[in-house]
Formats: C-alpha cells, structure tokens, sequence
C-alpha cells in the first residue's frame, strides 16, 4: 500500500464521518461537510500526480482512485437527495453511468485487462465533485441556489458524454463474437488452426529457421511460437528490442536510420527484421515495432500504429496497420498479425524452394 493507494483510501474513510454531517444540525455543520468534501476531493488529483511522479502506478491504483471516486460521490448525493437539496433522478442518471462502467471494468479484469481512469472520466469527476459542493453549501446560503442548478446540469451532461466515451473505446470488449471471422476449413469440418499452429504445421519438415525482433511486442511472438509442441524444430530465437540503443547494437539498424524517421516505422521495422535474420542466420524472420499505449513518449504518432516487416533471403517487405483496443489487445493483434505475415512469407519461400528444385 504505497502514499497514492492511501491517499485513494482515505476518501472512503471520510465517507461515514462526511454522511454524519451532512445529517447532523448543529452551528456550522453544512460548511464542515462542504470543506471535509473538498479537503477529500483533492486527494483524487494528488494521488495520481504522485503515482506517475514517483513511478508507483499499479494495477490496484488504476482499479481503487476510480471505484473511490463514485462511491465518494454517490454517498453525498443520496444523503443530499434525503436531504431534499438535489431531484432524485440525478443520482439515478450518475448511478446508472457508474455501473456500468463497472460492469465494463469487470469485463474488463475477467479477461486480464484494467480499464485506467480516461482523462473525460476525470472531467466529469471534478464536475460532479464542484456541484456537490454547491449543493451542500445552498442550503446555509440560499444565494448559490441556481448556481447549484447550472453545476448540476453541467455534471449530468459530462456524466453522460464520459460513459459513453468509455463505451466507445472499449466496445471491443462487449462487442459480440462476430462468427463470420471464424475460418472454416474447405471439407466444412472444424475451424483451421491459430495462427501458431498454421506456422508449425507449415515449418515443420520444411528445413526453414525463423528468428523474430520484438519492440512493442515484448517477447509475444516468441511465446506464441514457443507454445507449439516442436518449435525448436523451425524457431531459432528472437531479440527484444524495446529501446533504441538495443536496436542498434543488437539488430545494427543505422542510428542515422532511427534519427530520420524514427522507431516507429517501416524503414525501421525492415531494417529489424533484416538485423534479426542477419544476427541469428534464420530464412526467414518478421520484426514489430509499433505504439501500444496508453503512453506515446512524447510522440505525436497514434496509439495503436505498428509495422510489421518480414525477411528472407533477398526480399524484405512491411505493413502499416492500425490496431483498436487497450495495450494487452493491441500487443495481440499486432503478435497475430505478425504470424500471419511470417506465414505468407514462408509459404512464397515453400513455392521458389519447388520450383528451383
């Protein structure tokens, strides 16, 4: 439990003791539970400052500052609404939308990814946070009325606008399994192999090595190539080349190269995929490199762009594609892709090994 996660904790303590004055009458006790909402409140900006300041980001952090936020939020309201200061539909529209964001989380976290708090989240959270304080601090001061109201309504509509912004981004996760991308085989029967299993049956026996080049990949073609029973048959090994200087030095991509265009891009991804088969004498070999996100180091290059390069002996080619989804689904499909490439590249390799035989 590092300083950010307490911080994060902190403002579910403070629930109880602020739900007590809100409920409680005695001199001054609405201005207590407008300040303690507001001491509370900035602890959700400070924790995240401190969280990327001091490199303590983690899964529990990304999962807790949200889930602190709504139920911080919603707690005050309901009492608010009990207290007559705010309609009760308002507290239906802002709980609707935070369930299901938490359904999506949960969709989220079954399939090992963390829905992190998008930036539109946290414009609505400090719309929300800035009402309730006027609506605690109307009653004691009956001229913040309508300045309540116009809060409220501003609330409500980034509410609406930051759920379905995360309905949008992360529609890959609720979005249905589309059966007619299931490859079927000619004879009808059951659906063809991944696309390691396409690789290993198309390699083994056919005397051809591959190497790979890994940057945003971190290793996931290797593991998925690995995974196939025999791959020490056809797989040589690979290179993870996450930074710059291991480009260099490992693949002997140009620094000349990487200043000019950059590391995201086809040159560099042919060039990787050149160093890689050069380094580890393979036929064939297929180089990543691309953006996952959610961090782009400065860049102004989209999350999601990545290209793939394939070689063999005299013939290196690359793709360009743009890939949907949080980081984990991004690193897939860019692994997926690369295979699917390897695989072509192979099977021309297969057909020039015939016809020269």
């Amino acid at each position: 439990m590092n300083i950010p996660n307490t911080l994060t904790v902190s403002r579910l303590a403070a629930i109880p003791l602020l739900m007590a004055l809100l409920l409680l009458r005695f001199p001054g006790h609405d201005q207590a539970a407008a300040a303690l909402f507001i001491v509370f409140s900035l602890t959700d900006t400070l924790d995240g400052q401190l969280a990327r300041r001091r490199g303590t980001v983690s899964d529990l952090g990304k999962f807790l500052d949200p889930l602190a936020d709504k139920l911080f939020v919603l707690a005050v309201l309901i009492v608010l609404v009990q207290e007559g200061l705010v309609a009760a539909w308002v507290v239906v529209v802002i709980f609707s939308r935070e369930l299901i964001i938490t359904i999506l989380r949960s969709v989220g976290a079954s399939q090992g990814r963390v829905i992190a708090a998008a930036p539109l989240g946290k414009t609505k959270t400090v719309t929300q946070m800035a009402a309730v304080t006027l609506l605690i601090l109307q009653r004691p001061y009956p001229v913040l009325v309508p300045i309540a109201g116009i809060a409220v309504a501003v609330a409500v509509v980034f509410t609406l606008w930051s759920g379905l912004d995360y309905l949008w981004r992360f529609r890959y996760l609720i979005r249905p399994f589309d059966t007619s991308k299931v490859r079927v085989s000619p004879s009808g029967g059951a659906p063809e192999a991944s696309a390691p299993q396409d690789l290993a049956h198309l390699l083994t026996g056919s005397g051809l090595t591959v190497s790979v080049a890994e940057s945003m990949t971190g290793g996931m073609i290797g593991t998925m190539i690995t995974d196939q029973p025999g791959s020490s048959l056809y797989f040589v090994g690979g290179v993870i080349a996450y930074s710059n200087d291991v480009k260099r030095e490992e693949l002997g991509v140009a620094a000349e190269l990487l200043d000019s265009v950059g590391a995201i891009s086809p040159e560099v991804a042919e060039a990787m995929a050149r160093g890689v088969r050069s380094r580890l004498g393979t036929s064939l070999a297929v180089a990543v490199t691309g953006i996952a996100g959610p961090a782009t180091d400065g860049t102004t290059k989209p999350v999601g762009l990545t290209y793939i390069a394939v070689a063999s002996e005299g013939h290196v080619v690359s793709r360009e594609f743009r890939f949907e989804g949080d980081r984990t689904v991004i690193r897939h499909r860019a692994s997926t892709a690369a295979l699917r490439m390897l695989i072509a590249e192979a099977r021309s390799v297969a057909r020039a090994g015939v016809k020269t035989a």
